[in-house]
C-alpha cells in the first residue's frame, strides 16, 4: 500500500474560489491524472468539473454524466468525466476503467469512494462539503506521486 500522503483543507467562499482550485489542478494535469470527487449533493462537484474542463480547454458543455456514466471530451488532454453513483462495484469493474485511469487522458470520477477498490493507488481526492454559512469546504488528499507534491504545493503556496 502506498504510504505517501498529503492533505489540506481549502475554504471556497464563492463559486470563483472553487473555479480557481479547479483551474490550478487542471494546469497540473498530465496523461494518467486521476481525480476523485465526493461530497454531498449540491456541494459543487459538477461546478468543479465544469471549471476543470474549461481549464483543460474543453469547448463542449460539461454536465454530470449521472445516467451515461462516462463522458469523453477533447481538450488540451482527453478528459474522461465519470459519475459512478448509480453503479455497483461489480458493474463498475466490468467497464474496464483501467483503460481510462492509465490512458492518455485525465479522469475525473464523481462519487469515486463508491468504487474505492477499483481506483489507482496514486490519485488526488477532493471531498466537498457545504458549511452552514453556505461556503464550501474542500478536503484535498493527495496520495502517491505526483499528487502528494501537488497537495503540499497547494498547502504551502495557496491556490
Amino acid at each position: 500500500m502506498n504510504k505517501e500522503f498529503a492533505q489540506l483543507v481549502y475554504r471556497a467562499g464563492k463559486l470563483e474560489d472553487t473555479q480557481r482550485l479547479a483551474d490550478r489542478l487542471a494546469r497540473l494535469a498530465a496523461p494518467g491524472t486521476v481525480m476523485v470527487l465526493d461530497g454531498d449533493l449540491g456541494a459543487g462537484k459538477t461546478a468543479f468539473s465544469q471549471a476543470f474542463a474549461r481549464a483543460l480547454e474543453v469547448k463542449e458543455h460539461v454536465n454530470s454524466p449521472t445516467f451515461t456514466i462516462i463522458k469523453e471530451y477533447e481538450g488540451r488532454l482527453p478528459f474522461y468525466h465519470m459519475d459512478v453513483y448509480r453503479l455497483s462495484l461489480e458493474e463498475a469493474d466490468e467497464l474496464g476503467l483501467d483503460e481510462y485511469f492509465f490512458g492518455e487522458g485525465v479522469t475525473l470520477v464523481e462519487w469515486g469512494s463508491l468504487i474505492e477498490e477499483l481506483l489507482p493507488e496514486s490519485r488526488i481526492h477532493l471531498y466537498m462539503e457545504v458549511m452552514e454559512s453556505g461556503e464550501r469546504q474542500i478536503y484535498i488528499y493527495g496520495q502517491g506521486e505526483p499528487y502528494t507534491a501537488w497537495t503540499a504545493d497547494l498547502k504551502e503556496n495557496g491556490v
